[in-house]
């Protein structure tokens, strides 16, 4: 069975429709997301309603989770306040896209449930408890088994902090799925992982930048000079 795992879209439609395209290459015979649909990107109610027509099932992202509960945004900011500048671009970013979005669609959003499992695979965002924190790229194996352990999947697939990569973990392969837009590895091509019968690869697309900055920049969204330039906290 061919599994492909896209996520952190943030409404990134031009490098979503880059990864479709691919999808369409690649022909798994299913798709779920990682969560982080929108916020941050030009289209975040057009990504949404995508995702929904084309049926994927998924998991709840921190953006996901902070739209229609604000609160929980508010939660985590509170333990770094040295950051409040950032906190309230975001924030003020967050208002703007709720209003695009509307209160069905960020319903839904809120009702993603936080971690998917399949025969062999359990997906979530960060990590089964939150989706606010994850390990890094450089954690310790400990780290990993802390978080991930307990899911007792021989494959754990992650997105959120937007660098992809495939590790080893004792008896657990670990993999981060990337992000479809705002790469933070220095490659801004999007990423998603493939698994192809328990084999993960991570896939990386060419999407149009310099179209979405545009679309970005010419949105209206608050603070579109940061998103788009990656200044912006958007996992």
């Amino acid at each position: 069975m061919r599994v492909a795992i896209v996520s952190d879209i943030h409404g990134n439609r031009t490098a979503f429709e880059a990864v479709l395209a691919d999808l369409r290459e690649t022909a798994p015979d299913l798709v779920l997301h990682g969560g982080d649909l929108a916020l941050g990107g030009a289209n975040p109610a057009e990504i949404v309603d995508r995702i929904r027509d084309l049926g994927w099932g998924g998991v709840l992202g921190n953006v996901d989770e902070m739209l229609p509960h604000p609160a929980a945004f508010a939660e985590f900011a509170r333990e770094l306040p040295q950051l409040e500048a950032l906190w309230k671009q975001i924030e003020e970013t967050a208002a703007a896209t709720r209003d695009r979005l509307g209160h069905r669609r960020m319903a839904w959003l809120g009702s993603l449930p936080r971690v998917v499992t399949l025969e062999k695979i359990a997906l979530v965002h960060a990590s089964p408890g939150t989706t606010w924190q994850a390990p890094a790229v450089e954690s310790s194996d400990a780290d990993f088994e802390a978080a991930y352990g307990s899911l007792g999947k021989p494959l754990v697939v992650y997105g959120h902090i937007h660098r992809p990569f495939v590790r080893r973990v004792g008896e657990m392969t670990v993999a981060n799925s990337g992000s479809v837009s705002l790469s933070y590895d220095g490659d801004w091509r999007a990423a998603y992982l493939l698994v192809d019968d328990g084999r993960p690869e991570i896939r990386r697309v060419a999407y149009d930048v310099e179209r979405e900055m545009k679309a970005i920049a010419d949105s209206g969204i608050p603070h579109a000079a940061c998103v788009v330039s990656g200044k912006t906290v958007s996992r």
